[in-house]
């Protein structure tokens, strides 16, 4: 075995000088020099970290992780930015970045490691206020869902219904006031007719507000439904394709899905001047694509921040960690991307 020794570590003018933590450790599993900054971030002796095996110092959890990466380190491979945890003499927690190379000639490692224990706190800081404010939006949304159940539900129960009344009245006079002049018969019919709209229209807002046949049919169902209620409106043809299985989204998802298609095909019909629109829905491996095309006019793609329709499908989609991108250019049509991860 060779013995490193003081004299090749002179090689290292900046052993003692550099903030970093600097080591020279055997295959044996054991620190042979260590540089001044090791011992004021681990807080023990020079003699105890000599004394020591190295994985001893590390925190029980980064153990196998770290051997793991120590066995491919003998056989040729570099180690660069491998973070593991280690614990100080005082059992506090600290983050190392390690970089490390194996000398075989000299069967010793030499490794540098920075202090990036500011930096995951920051990071762990900051995974806790995002998973804090994704709880906060799911709620909201939510809660808006629910409202948005209960005022379709009114509509569709109670207006919808207040209104068919109206409309079996009308039917009535209509046969009691047979014999009538033409124009009271003429303002029946417009009235009967009237009211029919009115339940329509009253139905559709209802959907929209909340699909009742998202829960019972699922989403390829319901954009289907979708797609071919746009068409009969607005006299502009919306296919739909789908290649993905319902269980690969969560429900919330889902519906996230229909409020982006349902606000893709409101700019379809009041900016795009299209022909056609299409909704597509595949698996691709771990995620779930949504696409939304028309063949419009198309946008300046520096726009797309100042669009509340745009704005509002990207944060629907940002509230489930999914991508949203937005291709478009003049007279080439528009298309929607959103991904979501699939379910598990």
């Amino acid at each position: 075995m060779h013995e490193w020794n003081l004299t090749e570590t002179e090689m290292f003018p900046f052993f003692d000088m550099t903030p970093d933590l600097v080591c020279i450790a055997g295959r044996d599993g054991y620190f042979k020099k260590v540089n001044e900054a090791v011992v004021h971030k681990l807080q023990y002796s020079f003699e105890e970290l000599y004394a020591r095996p190295i994985h001893s110092f590390m925190h029980p959890e980064d153990r196998d992780l770290t051997l793991g990466e120590r066995t491919k380190l003998f056989e040729g491979n570099k180690l660069v930015n491998f973070e593991n945890r280690y614990l100080t003499a005082g059992q506090e927690v600290i983050w190392l970045n390690w970089t490390s190379v194996y000398l075989p000639e000299k069967e010793v490692v030499f490794a540098i490691a920075k202090d990036i224990t500011e930096r995951k706190r920051l990071e762990q800081e900051h995974a806790d206020n995002h998973r804090k404010f994704k709880h906060l939006a799911s709620h909201f949304k939510s809660k808006i869902e629910k409202d948005r159940t209960t005022l379709a539900y009114e509509l569709h129960e109670l207006l919808a219904q207040l209104a068919s009344v109206i409309r079996m009245d009308l039917g009535w006079l209509s046969e009691q006031l047979a014999n009538a002049p033409a124009p009271v018969k003429a303002r029946l019919g417009h009235a009967s007719d009237t009211s029919k709209d009115l339940i329509n229209t009253i139905r559709r807002m209802a959907f929209s507000l909340s699909p009742q046949m998202l829960e019972e049919f699922g989403l390829n169902e319901t954009l289907d439904w979708l797609c071919k209620e746009f068409t009969l409106l607005n006299e502009i043809p919306c296919y739909f394709e789908t290649a993905f299985e319902e269980a690969d989204l969560s429900k919330e998802i889902k519906v996230d899905f229909f409020r982006i298609c349902q606000e893709a095909l409101q700019n379809v019909h009041q900016h795009a001047q299209a022909t056609m629109a299409r909704i597509s829905v595949e698996t691709q491996g771990d995620i779930v694509l949504l696409e939304v095309f028309d063949d419009g006019v198309g946008f300046d793609i520096d726009t797309v921040d100042k669009h509340k329709g745009l704005a509002n499908m990207f944060s629907r989609a940002s509230s489930f960690n999914g991508d949203f991108s937005v291709l478009s250019s003049a007279e080439e049509g528009t298309t929607i991307r959103v991904t979501a991860s699939r379910s598990h």
